[in-house]
């Protein structure tokens, strides 16, 4: 499976910059899509009501599945690989 990968940066409550990747599958070129599977995943922690449009989140680059994030895509769609002030 070929996966789009998305390069997130959405703002906190508290005014540190989270950094995240949504990893979808890449036919879903919509983005408004994708921002909503961001949105999901910032309601999930706690950051409902950020601002998640095309100036947080960008189009990076088409890869290969890792085997751990199939599962997850494959249930909801979408996998978030978190790297930077996600907790």
């Amino acid at each position: 499976m070929q996966v789009a990968v998305w390069d997130t940066y959405v703002t906190k409550k508290d005014g540190i910059v989270m950094h995240f990747d949504i990893i979808a599958p890449k036919e879903i070129v919509d983005a408004s899509i994708i921002y909503n599977y961001g949105r999901e995943y910032l309601k999930m922690k706690g950051q409902q009501g950020q601002s998640l449009t095309s100036a947080e989140c960008r189009f990076c680059h088409i890869e290969t599945v890792e085997p751990h994030w199939e599962n997850e895509i494959r249930q909801k769609g979408y996998f978030i690989y978190e790297m930077e002030n996600c907790g």
